[in-house]
């Protein structure tokens, strides 16, 4: 059986005025992006962020996806790098970063001066990727709630059925993956197993949680819904929409996007930019 790849993430980080930021690395002598390989556990988009932290300096935000590279490296093994567009949260001054022996050079280029400066021919294809979808989106999360206990091992208000222990964990799991998309705005069901998926990124992040009967599995209707995920599609920063498997159908065709069957707790993040869908990608925590 072939080895499994080495998997490593990243960004294209972009900032107003047409800039892309990349990073020299002395020992490979190489220009490229901000990229590096996942911690044990660790989930792609949470390295990301983290590794253009670590060679840059920068505090960033994912945007769209890229399409994931994937080439041979020593030990005859193949390594798959993620990427997304990124954009800067706070300053993006460089000038601070203190130089080691992993990244001795990071630098904002014109994108025009990125395609000459970037060694590699498939970074190349990434940054004309990456350029096509460079404006600012915002993400709207659908997000089905964690493991919950079993409707037949539950006798009281299905509203109150609570998270399984796998379902705390996973909820724990998702703080770092909907920081990453810089949601700032908390919607959910008022079920129990639902307000308890996205409580900790609420305790974490200090952003309220805004719970909606219409959401629950009871009493949705699909003029309720489908106001709701208008309401905050119009929003101008990122939001989590967090439901049970009955109601998705209806929020995925109010967003326009193909239905999908999610797991408990998988996601789907709709990137969007003045009501039009950029791209969607979907993930578990």
């Amino acid at each position: 059986m072939p080895a499994p790849d080495v998997l490593a993430a990243g960004a294209v980080v972009t900032r107003k005025g047409g800039d892309v930021l990349l990073v020299h690395r002395p020992r490979y002598d190489d220009w490229s992006f901000p990229k590096g390989k996942l911690d044990r556990g660790e989930h792609v988009t949470t390295a990301a962020v983290r590794e253009v932290a670590e060679e840059t300096g920068l505090d960033i935000r994912l945007g769209p996806p890229l399409l994931a590279q994937r080439y041979p490296v020593k030990g005859g093994r193949m390594k798959a790098v993620h990427y997304w567009v990124g954009r800067v949260v706070g300053s993006d001054d460089v000038g601070r970063y203190a130089v080691n022996e992993e990244i001795d050079e990071v630098a904002w280029v014109s994108w025009d001066k990125a395609r000459t400066r970037l060694t590699y021919a498939y970074d190349r294809d990434t940054l004309d990727e990456a350029e096509r979808v460079r404006r600012k989106t915002r993400a709207l999360v659908v997000l089905r709630h964690g493991d919950a206990r079993s409707r037949k091992a539950w006798r009281g208000d299905d509203r109150r059925r609570p998270l399984l222990r796998t379902g705390s964990i996973q909820a724990e799991k998702l703080v770092p993956v909907l920081a990453a998309f810089d949601v700032t705005s908390v919607h959910t069901s008022s079920s129990t197993r639902c307000v308890d998926t996205v409580a900790p990124y609420g305790h974490t992040t200090g952003w309220p949680v805004k719970t909606y009967d219409e959401l629950t599995e009871e009493d949705a209707t699909t003029d309720a819904v489908v106001e709701l995920v208008d309401e905050l599609r119009g929003l101008k920063e990122g939001a989590v929409l967090c439901t049970h498997r009955p109601v998705l159908p209806t929020i995925f065709n109010a967003l326009g996007v193909p239905d999908v069957q999610l797991e408990p707790a998988e996601l789907v993040v709709v990137h969007h930019r003045k009501g039009k869908v950029v791209a969607t990608e979907r993930h578990r925590p």
